[in-house]
């Protein structure tokens, strides 16, 4: 498969040397083909080792702690099934720092086990890898953001080019997270149950979402649905975004929406736009965080007056982006307008993924195509 350059890639070549480095992120979104693309930059080196918890031989020596002798970088796939990788990692790495270079990586949250053991405060930077945006995919063609619409960001689809084969795949990856990643997570009662709310949530991204409607839906409790909800994001499946609040604009403090990872689960064109925009600038803030070290959050602002813009990046509490998703419109969303009116510091766009329209209002709103906005989110 043709490997495509991922952004974070010499960030984690740096830090790999200062420190052990945890990437964890969705399933197939490309964490072993980074991983094994950053060993051949320690060509040089005396170990230049992958050992993978699914492997039976590695497992095996995982567990009795048997690691390649010498010097180099050793890449330890998908450890975190393993409920002492905590304990592991740490002795591995407090013996051996000086010479080894230690890469984590899971598709499952690495902070997923939080019960026992030392921290490992001080020895790691953590990554979290998204599938592809469209700076990673871009050869300069406009059609490159279609393409991530039509066929995802995941490497597999989106190379393949195939929307039968998007949907061939999407419907096999949610079979596999549900029935291989969290049963090797979580001790879950009912899988039918679980895969039924995973079924349902794609016709309700957009919207704040309602644990009791759901609830109602499924006739489970409340508490189940929380659970499965937070069960369904550490194994990067669905985000939440929550809302921005401030005294002066009313806003609604509760009701998060959620989104996919896989946006091509969402039939209508509108909202699989904005879902898309969504892992963009969560991606983009998450670098920001991971590796800037910055406090910066990606939110949505909805008041009780029902009005709303899609989304919001704060930075320290303060919302430096105001962003609003348009497939084909112009005409600038009195929403936008109302909340930059509030916040004239910060900078507000309306994006569309068809119209080229690219100017600045007179309120001080930038209109312009998406593929401009996304692909400077670098």
């Amino acid at each position: 498969m043709t490997y495509v350059f991922r952004d974070i890639e010499p960030h984690i070549n740096k830090d790999v040397s200062q420190k052990m480095v945890f990437i964890s992120g969705p399933r197939q979104c490309g964490k072993t083909t980074l991983a094994k693309k950053i060993i051949e930059n320690f060509e040089s080196s005396e170990i230049q080792a992958y050992m993978n918890w699914d492997f039976g031989e590695d497992r095996e020596n995982i567990l009795k702690e048997q690691f390649p002798a010498g010097s180099g970088i050793l890449v330890l796939d998908e450890i975190h099934k393993y409920s002492r990788w905590r304990q592991v990692v740490k002795g591995l790495f407090d013996k051996r720092n000086h010479e080894l270079k230690i890469l984590v990586t899971g598709s499952g949250k690495l902070d997923y086990y939080r019960h026992g053991g030392d921290s490992l405060q001080g020895r790691y930077y953590s990554y979290r890898l998204h599938p592809f945006s469209l700076n990673e995919v871009s050869t300069g063609e406009k059609d490159d953001l279609l393409s991530l619409f039509h066929y995802g960001g995941f490497p597999e689809p989106f190379l393949l080019a195939s929307e039968k084969e998007t949907r061939r795949w999407s419907r096999d990856y949610r079979s596999r997270v549900i029935n291989e990643d969290l049963s090797s997570l979580e001790n879950v009662k009912d899988i039918s149950l679980l895969e039924l709310l995973a079924l349902r949530l794609p016709e309700l991204v957009g919207s704040p979402l309602s644990i009791n409607a759901i609830r109602h839906d499924l006739q489970v409790t409340h508490q189940s649905v929380s659970r499965w909800l937070l069960m369904l994001e550490r194994v990067f499946m669905i985000f939440r975004v929550y809302p921005f609040g401030a005294p002066n604009i009313r806003a609604v403090k509760k009701e998060a929406k959620h989104y996919h990872y896989d946006w091509t689960v969402l039939e209508d064109k509108a909202v699989r736009f904005e879902n898309l925009v969504a892992c963009h600038l969560l991606k983009w803030t998450h670098f920001q965080q991971d590796y800037e070290g910055i406090d910066i959050d990606l939110r949505y602002f909805r008041d009780i007056d029902r009005r709303e813009v899609d989304f919001v990046i704060t930075k320290n509490k303060k919302p430096t982006h105001l962003i609003e998703c348009k497939l084909k419109g112009k005409e600038v969303s009195p929403a936008l307008k109302y909340l930059k009116i509030r916040f004239p510091e910060a900078e507000a766009f309306q994006i569309s993924l068809y119209r080229e329209d690219n100017f600045v209002n007179k309120d001080g709103i930038h209109v312009c195509p998406a593929y401009d906005f996304l692909l400077n989110l670098k």
